[in-house]
């Protein structure tokens, strides 16, 4: 841990910065602590709010040379708090907000410190969107660099399937700009890698014609959960790319657009979001209404894609305890159902879920050797998460995770998407990465062979 602690000699090492430097004793440092999990509470020695890309080099530099920890935040919405460290530097991105986008292009350049929500309101005035996860809050960086599941996938692919180019500062402070021609072996790995290579200061991506949507949640009774998941496995993996829907189990929120007698009630539910011809849509979601059993809420309907990505924000704002555990799955088998059905029955708060993201579709198209991110064979994204307002529920919610996850974990594909899990350790990244690890190692000692990138799902050059 680096040994500058006074503030007068901090601004002395930080003479140039346009941004803000903030220490333990200023007025905004415990809220500038805070990130998206409640559950994570961590003391910096010092947040460096970043104005520009000098700004970055800046703090990469001092916290290299001072031989300080350094965590990097950009929405600050990482599962496991990994935006913030103990006693080191937060490299905090959030002032970098700038949004340009090129309509004859179909293309938009982002700052590191963007949410999606500003980035689709940006996009939205033209029409134009691309895959951006399903919370309006959440942080571009993060989720990009995991990977980027979204209501998008199954169409248009991961939001790394997206991402054309990146501007990144290096560990030795340099500055680069990565795509497919100019450090195409590091374009590769920060598609899915993770924070493990460098600061990203701005992204450049694919923008595709999404204005409207039709879109909206169906619920079954639990009692129903059997049937719903043995026809929404064979439905999805076979539908219409233009369609995706993410099933889930819930406690329905008590509040519209929910009717009264559904309210606190354990449900299941899916997601929809269709993206093709209006004029297809009746047809498209007719074996939806048609199931038997039939849905006992039908909430579909035509909305802004924005609208859409931010349904959920009143649900899970900043703050609340999120403990998650996380798996790929190609195979949803009927014994694994069983299962989901019997932890289902104890979910054990409000907020508590399970959802299984569809990643086949447009995300099939592309190699497992072609990005970091390596389980383009599966077909779900799966994630338990524990979440409550209140700490006193962590227990419960901790244990109802961890017992739903290792039940059902034997029937994964291994591996979990990294932007849904936990500080697990090596093995489980290992995992993750599977024969793309050993690249990424390489890929990590050429470009951060001190492992200064460290505060993540670590790739350890050593």
């Amino acid at each position: 841990m680096g040994a500058l602690v006074n503030k007068d000699e901090l601004q002395e090492s930080f003479a140039d910065l346009r941004g803000e430097l903030i220490t333990r004793g200023d007025a905004q440092y415990d809220n500038l602590c805070k990130v998206y999990n409640g559950m994570i509470h961590k003391r910096p020695t010092m947040i460096v709010r970043c104005k520009d890309v000098n700004d970055v080099t800046s703090t990469v530099r001092f916290a290299r040379d001072h031989d300080y920890l350094l965590a990097i935040r950009g929405g600050g919405h990482n599962a496991g708090g990994l935006g913030v460290c103990d006693d080191g530097v937060v490299l905090d991105l959030s002032l970098m907000k700038n949004v340009q986008v090129n309509t004859n292009t179909k293309t938009v350049v982002v700052e590191g410190g963007c949410t999606w929500g500003e980035v689709d309101k940006a996009t939205h005035e033209f029409g134009l969107a691309t895959t951006s996860g399903i919370i309006s809050t959440t942080g571009v960086g993060g989720l990009t660099l995991g990977g980027g599941l979204g209501h998008l996938a199954r169409k248009y692919g991961l939001t790394i399937d997206n991402l054309l180019s990146a501007d990144m500062v290096l560990a030795d402070g340099s500055f680069v700009t990565v795509n497919e021609r100019d450090h195409p072996d590091l374009f590769w790995a920060i598609r899915g890698g993770g924070g493990n290579f460098g600061v990203i200061t701005s992204f450049t991506f694919q923008l595709h014609p999404v204005k409207n949507v039709i879109c909206g949640p169906t619920l079954w009774l639990l009692e129903d959960a059997k049937k719903v998941m043995q026809w929404y496995r064979d439905f999805i993996t076979h539908a219409p790319e233009d369609l995706n829907g993410f099933f889930a189990f819930l406690t329905v929120p008590p509040g519209p657009p929910f009717p009264e007698p559904l309210h606190l009630k354990k449900m299941c539910g899916i997601v929809w979001c269709y993206t093709g011809p209006k004029e297809n849509a009746t047809n498209i979601f007719k074996p939806i209404q048609e199931l038997d059993p039939a849905p006992a809420f039908y909430g579909v309907h035509e909305a802004p894609y924005p609208a859409l990505q931010s349904a959920f924000d009143g649900l899970y704002p900043p703050g609340l305890q999120w403990y998650w555990k996380a798996d790929f799955v190609t195979e949803l088998s009927d014994e694994a159902i069983d299962l989901h059905i019997h932890y289902a029955q104890q979910l054990p708060t409000m907020h508590s879920t399970m959802h299984l993201y569809p990643i086949n579709g447009a995300v099939h198209d592309i190699g497992k050797r072609d990005t970091a991110f390596s389980f383009r064979e599966a077909n779900w994204a799966g994630v338990t998460v524990g979440v409550d307002p209140d700490p006193a529920n962590n227990p419960k919610m901790i244990n109802w995770a961890r017992d739903y996850w290792e039940a059902l974990h034997p029937y994964s594909s291994g591996g979990a998407y990294i932007n849904f899990m936990m500080e697990e350790g090596n093995q489980r990244i290992q995992e993750t990465y599977r024969d793309n690890y050993s690249r990424l190692v390489e890929i990590k000692k050429r470009y951060d062979p001190r492992n200064l990138f460290r505060v993540n799902q670590n790739i350890n050059p050593n």
